[in-house]
């Protein structure tokens, strides 16, 4: 039996037309749309945390498909010739280049464990300690503050007080109330007057700060409520990524000859 080299072709064709429709998405006007394509945008879908369904995949399709359709009329229109698009192309270039960049050098640089537990022993170290649940009223004058301390040993509210009479607008309404803090939270006068008072006590006189004049009540005290490690270790080891990324940026721009 005997086949003619056309029929050895159509045969060839006929095995090969499924495997190369499986590369392609579609033709449009006879150039083929290569399915990973739309793998890139499924990939980029995914990553953003949206799930890539039958629905999504579908509408990803046809988006492929319209980007070749107007891709072809730019390229028709000369478009591609023109500066413009020379300067965005090379910008675009850049800025996937630098990304990748980015990534691999992440990639290659973990943060570690150690790193991590390093860095929250130093956060514990400097955050530990006491904390304080303080009230205060901030006037203008120094008058003003000692003629409210007289009012309050003579039994006035210091809650009423600082709602009508303090200058912080943040704690004022709430009563003067600071919540739990750390005494460095605060101004050094601020804070070396809270420190002094035990638990329940008013300062005697005012205690005068770049905001004004305070009268600052400690209403209870406690020691710091740390979170876990475990609670923030998400958290600590991207903070750390960044910083490392943004060393080696640094480094580049010190190893480069810019003239």
């Amino acid at each position: 039996m005997k086949f003619s080299l056309s029929a050895l072709t159509a045969a060839a064709l006929i095995v090969a037309a499924p495997w190369a429709a499986a590369q392609n998405v579609a033709v449009v006007n006879g150039k083929a749309v290569p399915t990973a394509r739309v793998e890139a945008l499924a990939q980029q879908v995914a990553a953003s945390g949206r799930p890539v369904d039958d629905t999504v995949r579908a509408q990803l399709k046809e988006e492929v498909v319209l980007r070749e359709i107007f891709v072809q009329e730019a390229q028709k229109r000369g478009i591609a010739a023109t500066p413009e698009y020379k300067t965005q192309m090379e910008l675009a270039r850049q800025t996937i280049l630098i990304r990748a960049l980015f990534a691999d050098y992440q990639k290659k640089n973990p943060v570690s464990d150690a790193e991590v537990q390093a860095e929250y022993d130093k956060f514990a170290a400097a955050n530990g300690g006491k904390e304080y649940r303080a009230r205060h009223i901030l006037v203008e004058k120094e008058d003003e503050a000692k003629a409210i301390i007289a009012s309050l040993k003579g039994g006035a509210k210091f809650e009423d007080i600082a709602k009508k009479q303090s200058k912080d607008p943040g704690s004022g309404a709430n009563g003067g109330d600071l919540d739990w803090a750390a005494a460095g939270s605060y101004v050094a006068e601020f804070s070396e007057a809270m420190v002094k008072l035990d638990k329940g006590q008013m300062t005697q006189e005012p205690v005068k700060s770049q905001f004004g004049w305070h009268i600052i009540r400690v209403d209870d005290v406690r020691q710091a409520q740390l979170p876990k490690l475990e609670e923030i270790k998400p958290q600590i080891a991207q903070q750390m990524q960044q910083q490392k990324l943004m060393a080696f940026q640094q480094s580049l721009r010190e190893k480069a000859t810019v003239k």
